[in-house]
C-alpha cells in the first residue's frame, strides 16, 4: 500500500497523518481543515479582508474541485507537506519525481499522445470525481458544526458525515466511501463491510443522506459558509444579504 499510495500520489504517510486529524476534529469550526475542506463561519467570512476571502473561495470552487488533480493531490497531497516539512513528508517529493518520470518515459517512448491518454486524463477526471467525493462527505444541506464544548465524536461522525447513496457499481468502484459516516464512527471497519453494518444498526438509517444526482451535487457546491444563528451552511448570496450577528 505504500508504494500505491505514492504511485497514486497519495502518499501513505501523509494521508495517514491528515487522515487521523481529520477524524479527530471532524466538524469543529477551528482546525477541522486539514484532511478536509475548510469552514468559515458567516461572520467571519464578513470580517475577513478581500484576500482571505479570495483564498477559502477559491479553496471551495468547483473549479478546484474540478481540478483536483492538480490542487488536491500534486499540491496539496504531495508538494505542499513536503515544503512544510522535508524530512518528515520525503514520500510527497517521492511520488512527484516518480509521477513526472513516468510522464517523460511515456511522452519519450510513445510521444504527447500517451502521456494525455494514459496519465492526464484519467488522473484528471479520476481525481475530479475523488476531490467532489471528499467534498460532499462534509459539505452537504442538513450538515451540522459545533464549537469545542458541544463536540463528541458520534455525534461528529452521524451529524457532520454524509451517507452519499451510490449504484452498486459505483460503490464498488468506490470500495463503499459513500458509507462516510459510519467509517467515521469506526475507521477501522473494512471497507467491504460498511453495507452491512448500515443494515444492522438501525439508527444510522436517520444519517444525512446525498448522492451523486446533478440536483444534490449543485446544492452541494453552492454552500459556502456556516450560519450560527441558523445553524446551517448557506450560500454566498444568502450570507451576503444578512447582516453578521454581533461578536
Amino acid at each position: 500500500m505504500r508504494v500505491f499510495g505514492i504511485l497514486a500520489l497519495s502518499p501513505s504517510h501523509i494521508w495517514r497523518s491528515s487522515h487521523n486529524h481529520h477524524h479527530s476534529h471532524n466538524s469543529k469550526l477551528r482546525g477541522s481543515h486539514i484532511g478536509s475542506f475548510p469552514i468559515m463561519t458567516k461572520a467571519q467570512y464578513l470580517k475577513s479582508s478581500s484576500l482571505v476571502r479570495f483564498r477559502y473561495l477559491f479553496t471551495r470552487h468547483p473549479l478546484t474541485i474540478l481540478f483536483g488533480y492538480f490542487f488536491v493531490f500534486i499540491v496539496g497531497m504531495c508538494l505542499v507537506p513536503f515544503v512544510n516539512n522535508p524530512k518528515r513528508n520525503y514520500d510527497g517529493l517521492i511520488a512527484l519525481l516518480l509521477h513526472a518520470a513516468i510522464g517523460v518515459a511515456l511522452v519519450h517512448y510513445w510521444g504527447w499522445m500517451a502521456l494525455l491518454l494514459t496519465q492526464t486524463i484519467p488522473h484528471f477526471v479520476l481525481y475530479g470525481i475523488g476531490t467532489y467525493l471528499f467534498y460532499a462527505q462534509h459539505n452537504f444541506p442538513g450538515v451540522l458544526f459545533n464549537d469545542k464544548a458541544g463536540w463528541t465524536y458520534e455525534k461528529a461522525a452521524i451529524e457532520s458525515s454524509s451517507f452519499l447513496r451510490t449504484g452498486a457499481i459505483m460503490a464498488w468502484f468506490t470500495a463503499n466511501i459513500g458509507y462516510h459516516h459510519i467509517h467515521h464512527l469506526n475507521a477501522r471497519i473494512p471497507f467491504y463491510r460498511l453495507p452491512e453494518v448500515a443494515r444492522g444498526v438501525p439508527e444510522l438509517s436517520a444519517s444525512r443522506i446525498t448522492s451523486l444526482h446533478p440536483r444534490e451535487i449543485i446544492r452541494c457546491l453552492r454552500l459556502k459558509v456556516w450560519d450560527v444563528e441558523q445553524q446551517r451552511m448557506v450560500g454566498l448570496d444568502e450570507a451576503m444579504r444578512q447582516p453578521a450577528p454581533a461578536v
